[in-house]
């Protein structure tokens, strides 16, 4: 049988659904801070727990611990939550909802939300805070401000779906589920990561030779060996050119994604830019620095199939005379080596550019022969490969989930 739908302020639902406004059926409060904090910091073993947005990391659902803990005579300044309570950042993540599994004190980043179990099953709920639809609530709540925070007042004002507890717990289960796979995939992927990284420090530093290879390694200075462009100060791109379709990719240091380079997070620019300087016109091989911004980020170009040219934040970099192979070189600058080295320039300081002559002094060791430097790249570079399948995989399972709960936290399909 058809369940029947009926419209509401937050669209359309169940006929047998309720809407409720999350401030009525609960208690949402501010955190508050004892000043100054560090006059109440402990590591005494009676100290509170004290939750700050450093103790989780992005996709926890939960917080099960802190790095701090303040003495009982700052609860009074705070606010106390304990376990089973959400909390909510009022800024930085806006929104993001953790369950906590601890008892402890939130300052003033926090907002808190107690009281709310006769209502709401707890995991049905976490789902709701977390969907597309609230955050939209919240940005439409908060328009006007100027500033992409939230309040009480904000919180309090939300609209929930809100079927039988029973049907609450149906829905969470199966996006627990989902929630499960994507977890174990992440877990896989971090792992299969780690793995990459000590293949890496292993093979390309020469800590271990393939079987097979001898001979001593030579060094190499990329500079000398090296052509390394960028677009030049008179090229400048304004922001308008940065278009949504156009003839060419433009790649910059935000579209580097774990060495490569997303492409359906790229903007275009005409074909008059892209034939304004043959040097920094990409292909395939060819690999990538960048010099503003986060400095020393580095890419693979790979998958490239159409014209792409860079902005002014990125070198490409390219070997003169098959002075070296490009993929060993790409796996070199995702070393230990290249990070010692950024580490040495900046020595201390915050580098916020890259200039071509600091590059004059970074030499790296490798096999004496191409033979040798691509074999090493291309075991590497398959592990890249599985590892980039995993990660389609993972994205698959993330829109399969943002559907689930489109769906489900709906209504559109019911579980019962």
């Amino acid at each position: 049988m058809v369940k029947k739908m009926k419209e509401t302020e937050i669209g359309i639902i169940p006929c047998d659904w309720d809407v409720l406004k999350l401030g009525d059926y609960c208690h949402i409060y501010r955190g508050g801070s004892p000043r100054p904090i560090q006059d109440y910091l402990t590591t005494a073993d009676n100290g509170i727990n004290w939750i700050k947005i450093g103790d989780v990391k992005a996709g926890d659902k939960y917080i099960t611990s802190t790095e701090e803990k303040i003495i009982p005579e700052g609860t009074s300044m705070s606010r106390e939550v304990k376990a089973g309570d959400f909390i909510l950042s009022n800024s930085m993540s806006f929104g993001r909802p953790y369950i906590l599994k601890i008892n402890g004190c939130i300052h003033d980043g926090w907002l808190v939300i107690q009281d709310y179990q006769n209502s709401f099953d707890a995991n049905y709920l976490y789902y709701l805070l977390s969907s597309e639809a609230v955050f939209a609530q919240y940005k439409k709540l908060a328009a006007g401000s100027g500033v992409q925070n939230l309040n009480k007042d904000i919180v309090t004002e939300v609209i929930l779906p809100h079927p039988e507890k029973k049907e609450q717990i149906i829905i969470a289960e199966a996006l627990s589920s989902i929630d499960e796979l994507i977890n174990v995939l992440e877990k896989e992927i971090e792992k299969k990561k780690n793995i990459k990284y000590g293949v890496i420090q292993k093979l390309v530093v020469g800590e271990e030779r393939l079987a097979g290879y001898t001979g001593n390694w030579v060094s190499i200075n990329m500079a000398k060996k090296s052509k390394l462009k960028a677009r030049i100060g008179w090229q400048g791109l304004t922001t308008a050119e940065y278009l949504d379709s156009g003839y060419s990719y433009l790649v910059t240091g935000t579209d580097f994604e774990d060495g490569h380079i997303n492409w359906d997070e790229c903007h275009y620019v005409t074909a008059d830019r892209y034939f304004q300087d043959p040097n920094i016109q990409l292909t395939n091989g060819d690999v990538l620095i960048t010099k503003d911004g986060t400095i020393g980020k580095v890419a693979l170009v790979d998958g490239l199939n159409k014209p792409a040219t860079l902005n002014s934040g990125v070198f490409v970099v390219r070997p003169i005379n098959n002075a070296y192979s490009a993929r060993f070189l790409y796996y070199v600058l995702e070393s230990r080596v290249f990070r010692d080295f950024l580490d040495m320039l900046s020595a201390g300081s915050t580098i916020v550019h890259l200039y071509q002559k600091d590059l004059v002094n970074f030499s790296f060791m490798a096999p004496a022969t191409l033979e040798e430097q691509e074999a090493i790249a291309s075991i590497i570079y398959d592990m890249d490969c599985e590892i980039r399948e995993f990660e389609d995989k993972l994205h698959k399972y993330k829109k399969i989930k943002q559907g689930m709960m489109n769906d489900l936290l709906t209504g559109k399909i019911r579980l019962v």
